[in-house]
Order: C-alpha cells, then sequence, then structure tokens
C-alpha cells in the first residue's frame, strides 16, 4: 500500500486544485496536490516538499483534514489529505500540468481522480470553510 498525501489549500474562499501531468498516472485529471511519502519522511513534511516541488508554495499544516483508503486496479493507497495554508508564493505549474482556485460548489465539475472524490464531498458539506 502506497501512503501518499494531498493539500486542502484555501484562500479567499477557494480552494487550490492541480490538474496532473501528460504522461502521469490518470493524466489531466485534476486532483488536490500532494504525492507520495518518501523513507525516513514525516507525512507532514510530505505534504509541505510536494507543495514546494510541485507549485514552488511554501504551506504549513494546520490539521488532518480527511483519510481515504483507495483501492485503484494497479495499487491501493492511504490518501492523508491536511488542511494547510500559504506562507508564501503565488504558484507555478512546475510538476503540474495547470491549477486553479475555484470555489468548493465549483469542485464537481472538474474531472478528478477518485481517490479524491471523498474529499470533495467533506469541503462541499463543511460549513467552516
Amino acid at each position: 500500500m502506497y501512503v501518499v498525501t494531498a493539500a486542502v489549500i484555501i484562500r479567499d474562499r477557494k480552494v487550490l486544485i492541480a490538474q496532473r501531468q501528460p504522461g502521469s498516472h490518470m493524466e489531466y485529471k485534476w486532483e488536490f496536490p500532494g504525492g507520495k511519502l518518501e523513507p525516513d519522511e514525516t507525512p507532514e513534511e510530505c505534504i509541505v516538499r510536494e507543495i514546494k516541488e510541485e507549485m514552488d508554495i511554501d504551506i504549513e499544516v494546520i490539521d488532518i483534514y480527511k483519510v481515504v483508503k483507495f483501492k485503484y486496479e494497479e495499487k491501493d493507497i492511504l490518501l492523508l489529505c491536511y488542511l494547510c495554508r500559504i506562507l508564501e508564493g503565488e504558484g507555478k505549474a512546475i510538476e503540474c500540468n495547470d491549477f486553479r482556485w475555484v470555489k468548493k460548489d465549483e469542485l464537481p465539475d472538474f474531472d478528478f481522480v477518485p481517490a479524491d472524490l471523498p474529499i470533495i464531498e467533506k469541503l462541499i458539506n463543511d460549513k467552516r470553510l
């Protein structure tokens, strides 16, 4: 089972989403940015590193937001999704095809990777955000 992290980053009542690169697993699908846990790395360190590498944004982790266990045809993943805040940076599409800031009720309009769907459901129903 692979352990992967994702970030829910909210700014001005909008959430950051990223589009997977061409040639990647599930190319062009949308996701909450993040990536695979490296050896000797905590999940919190992983998500901070991944967002810096993929989008050149410095973030801090606020709290765990949602845990999703998902079985793809080719692999099983444990997705640890964290609520995060931006410390610095506007974002660049470095290791993603594109990124957008969208209102949470616009999330169903995008073609997301299946493992992220429970996160979208929680976000849409989350009255705090």
